[in-house]
């Protein structure tokens, strides 16, 4: 036999062990396939399921920490409408208890700012610029909560996917060097070890894209707080007061 003849012999087996470990994988179903059931033994792939576990949990972190900042940032974001403008004609005329007032009924981090300016009214400028923002700094820290476990869940998912499927070929090269080259098993196993990557890809840019599109609207709510406060000082420093 020529190498022609046994390069051709070799990409038929190929082809045929690819076609055979397809087909097998079709009569199983997608939760099968996601926990790393093998077709050859009838068994799930515990390395499988440890790793997948672990994307699923990190997976359910990621949606529960959307949907809970994403409904905390959408409350700051709501701000009475002439919110400014009321407290402006309340300081004017003096009534400032009915700015705080109107700042405590209104469950926003621009309304907590201005309510801490409000109780400094009296001291020097500079006294009270220095305790909104302040109050600024604490609002922006409880916006942020939890973001960095999104951040953090980006980059390890991935790495999570890709340490299931270096434990997945390790496997494949310890079968191989027992019961020697079998491209079939070999092609079945690697199939099922791949399958953590997918996973740890899926749930890494899931979480990518929540923490950037979070992280724009907390920026939002920064701006707003800062435009607030220099409407506020201005207010104060208007010629008259």
């Amino acid at each position: 036999m020529n190498i022609f003849d046994l390069i051709n012999k070799i990409q038929i087996e190929v082809g045929d062990a690819v076609s055979d470990t397809l087909t097998k994988t079709t009569d199983i179903s997608l939760w099968e396939l996601i926990w790393g059931f093998d077709t050859e033994t009838g068994e799930y792939s515990w390395t499988s399921i440890i790793i997948m576990s672990m994307l699923f949990l990190l997976s359910a972190l990621t949606v529960y920490i959307f949907i809970e900042r994403f409904l905390a940032i959408r409350r700051a974001l709501n701000e009475e409408r002439d919110f400014m403008t009321k407290i402006k004609e309340y300081v004017n005329d003096g009534k400032l208890d009915a700015a705080k007032q109107l700042c405590t009924t209104s469950d926003n981090p621009m309304a907590r700012m201005i309510e801490k300016g409000i109780s400094k009214i009296g001291k020097p400028m500079k006294d009270i610029a220095v305790s909104i923002e302040n109050v600024g700094k604490i609002e922006v820290y409880k916006l942020e909560t939890r973001l960095s476990i999104l951040a953090t869940t980006a980059g390890v998912a991935p790495m999570i996917g890709f340490l299931g499927t270096v434990l997945g070929m390790i496997q494949v090269m310890h079968t191989m060097s027992n019961e020697g080259v079998e491209i079939q098993s070999l092609s079945g196993g690697i199939f099922e070890a791949m399958i953590t990557t997918v996973g740890g890809l899926i749930v890494g840019i899931i979480a990518y894209v929540f923490y950037n599109y979070l992280v724009s609207k907390v920026e939002k709510v920064i701006q707003k707080m800062e435009g607030s406060s220099i409407e506020f000082l201005d207010i104060l420093d208007a010629p008259g007061k």
